[in-house]
């Protein structure tokens, strides 16, 4: 409890700190702010042309199947992957004052969150055209599926982020697992495409459930199956807890390794 109070007395540099993240994201850049929108929709573009086209399913609207999918796993994925060089990008503040390290890997999965919400205004638009509907009930229970998605990505991004800056590599490596990890994770496809004998293994994935529950909610405009939501919730719980043990066995030598 004292930690979390120390971590809420410098919630202003969090603020200040995401607010820095969001303004530069793509500072410079002549669109700007609309990179946050433009960056799912060309690859759903290309995921689209690839899964409809060129090998061809038989997912109805499957537009909109990948896209509930796909805005999600790019915020874990780059709450793992960019999270991992968050500490490294800050360096020379962690050498020369003392605040809560676990700022700055909240503050960059925060940041993360908030261009992922304004990416699902996106998946509204796309879901009023498409003419599938909406089960307003069901929608309730979106925050809820968004906030477990977010604990298992600050949980990633401790882990990550602590290990980087003992081990360089990693943030290179990162992107190659992600890229696997997509796949062992029902995005570009149905669960139901995987032999039955394999389902119990997808399911131990903590991102199985959370694209399932999206995808209900969305898609299926049902209520995510409470079980399933609830493997979702403790599956967070378990990565962020490891995320915390790693990262404070780790935080001490920081000042040191960089």
């Amino acid at each position: 409890m004292k930690h979390l109070k120390e971590l809420y007395d410098y919630r202003e540099m969090i603020y200040s700190l995401v607010r820095q993240d969001l303004r530069g994201r793509y500072k410079g850049s002549v669109l700007g702010f609309l990179w946050t929108f433009i960056n799912p929709l060309l690859q759903l573009a290309v995921y689209t042309f690839v899964f409809s086209i060129v090998m061809p399913n038989n997912i109805e609207k499957f537009y909109l199947y990948l896209f509930v999918g796909l805005v999600p796993w790019l915020f874990f994925s780059g709450s793992m992957t960019g999270g991992a060089a968050c500490i490294m990008a800050q360096k020379d503040m962690v050498k020369k004052i003392y605040f809560p390290r676990e700022v700055m890997p909240i503050s960059y999965v925060t940041s993360g969150f908030v261009n992922m919400l304004f990416s699902f205004i996106v998946i509204f638009v796309v879901i009023l055209f498409s003419g599938i509907g909406v089960n307003p009930l069901a929608w309730l229970c979106l925050p809820i599926v968004m906030i477990v998605e977010y604990i298992m990505a600050l949980g990633g991004a401790m882990v990550t982020s602590a290990l980087t800056v003992y081990f360089r590599d990693l943030e290179y490596i990162l992107g190659i697992v992600t890229m696997a990890w997509m796949y062992l994770t029902p995005v570009v496809y149905s669960i139901d495409m995987v032999p039955e004998r394999l389902r119990p293994l997808l399911n131990f994935n903590p991102m199985t459930p959370v694209i399932n529950a999206y995808r209900e909610i969305l898609y299926y405009k049902q209520f995510p199956e409470l079980r399933n939501l609830a493997w979702a919730f403790v599956l967070g719980l378990i990565v962020l807890a490891i995320g915390i043990l790693v990262f404070n066995k780790l935080q001490k030598g920081f000042a040191e390794e960089l």
